[in-house]
């Protein structure tokens, strides 16, 4: 376990995976600040059983990917409203023209199945097939298998003939 204030810190250093996730798993901003918040305060929750037998960074993926996962599914659960530390909010991008290219290849990728998003989303993060696999519960050669159809899916919806 992790205390409060590093917790915070690891939080700071790592708030880019929590962005991630919302943006892949959302679309409308207030939407993405819900998921967020849920992120955090399941994060928060799961603090006390953290054992650091892995990296921070991997363990809040996996609090992020199945909070987003399990996050729609729950009908009448509402997330905790808490103002958040100013350095842990949204970053407005909308006029960057990176963003733009990343607006598309998120839009693309939201059109996937939740499983296939966060194929995508811990692929580009460098893991490796073993890593998603583990992360997702599936052997690694069947992350491979999904990453070739995933690739075909994305090219077609990108690319159109």
């Amino acid at each position: 376990m992790l205390s409060e204030h590093e917790f915070v810190r690891q939080i700071r250093q790592h708030q880019k995976i929590i962005h991630k996730v919302c943006h892949l798993y959302v679309d409308k901003p207030e939407d993405r600040e819900d998921l967020f918040q849920e992120i955090l305060l399941n994060a928060w929750k799961a603090n006390r059983t953290f054992r650091q037998e892995a990296a921070f960074s991997t363990w809040l993926y996996q609090i992020g990917l199945n909070t987003a996962i399990s996050y729609f599914r729950q009908v009448k659960r509402k997330p905790v409203q808490h103002e958040l530390d100013e350095a842990l909010q949204l970053p407005d991008l909308s006029d960057d023209a990176t963003e733009k290219q990343f607006a598309a290849l998120y839009k693309a990728i939201g059109q996937l199945n939740k499983i296939d998003k966060a194929v995508v989303m811990l692929y580009l993060d460098e893991y490796d097939y073993a890593a998603i696999g583990q992360f997702l519960g599936i052997t690694p050669n069947y992350v491979a298998v999904k990453m070739n159809r995933i690739r075909q899916q994305l090219k077609q919806t990108v690319q159109p003939d």
